[in-house]
């Protein structure tokens, strides 16, 4: 099943549950709060050629059953993507805000034994990190098509026959990748989903090869979508947040 309709199924009776109260899309990242306190962030993912309007299909969700919202992670438009995992993560904020802090990223790290001579691919340049597997004497790979970094064939090669550890940015869910990704690993390669956008739930997970799941959790919620409003990235999100980390079980 794909991971899409696996997200939907998974919340789709809390989904009934609950009401949207707010929807905010920035520059940098979609927000969703529910009435029941829940927050969650995803990234803004828009078409490049969109011209005047990027959010087509215009429709107020605010007030409305959450179910009306979650339909969209299943749209073919990526915006509306953003918006139905945003969804998501709001759905399991009181769950996720249960976990474990990881504030340096240093648990998953460890657990994967990043160490001296590791050898790293990320999908998703996140440049804090890279400066941290260079600290640790790792080797590191890197493929963003949004920055202009890598070369796809090339590090298709890597992940086949280089890569020990997957760092797999969660933007991958918006654009439909993460699954093509993810088939082409080679064998006893660690994977960890990351970033704002990940949602921090095991079971839709369960069927395919990801180890760690680490995440945002928003703590000053207030801080957050004002950040979210004014377009600002990841560092600023988190300055209002915590990060999360979820070790999956997996039968290697």
């Amino acid at each position: 099943m794909p991971l899409a309709e696996k997200m939907y199924d998974h919340f789709y009776k809390k989904a009934h549950e609950t009401v949207v109260a707010s929807l905010f899309i920035g520059l940098s990242y979609t927000a969703v709060t529910t009435t029941d306190g829940g927050i969650g962030l995803a990234y803004t993912y828009v078409n490049p050629t969109g011209c005047c309007s990027m959010n087509r299909d215009y429709r107020d969700y605010e007030g409305e059953q959450a179910i009306e919202l979650l339909v969209e992670i299943k749209s073919r438009d990526p915006l509306h993507r953003s918006m139905g995992l945003a969804l998501i993560n709001a759905l399991n904020y009181h769950k996720a805000s249960e976990l474990p802090e990881d504030s340096g990223d240093g648990v998953w790290m460890d657990s994967f034994g990043v160490e001296s001579d590791s050898r790293i691919a990320m999908v998703g340049l996140f440049r804090p990190l890279v400066k941290i597997f260079q600290e640790r004497g790792a080797s590191v790979e890197v493929l963003d098509d949004f920055q202009g970094v890598g070369e796809r064939n090339r590090f298709n090669e890597k992940l086949k026959d280089w890569a020990q550890v997957l760092v797999l940015t969660s933007t991958s869910i918006l654009n439909n990748t993460t699954e093509e990704i993810l088939n082409i690993l080679g064998p006893g390669v660690k994977v960890v989903m990351i970033g704002p956008s990940t949602p921090m739930v095991p079971d839709i997970f369960c069927d395919m090869p990801v180890h760690m799941l680490a995440g945002t959790v928003s703590v000053d919620k207030e801080g957050v979508l004002k950040a979210v409003r004014h377009g600002v990235g990841t560092p600023i999100i988190h300055r209002h947040s915590r990060k999360v980390c979820l070790a999956l079980k997996r039968e290697e």
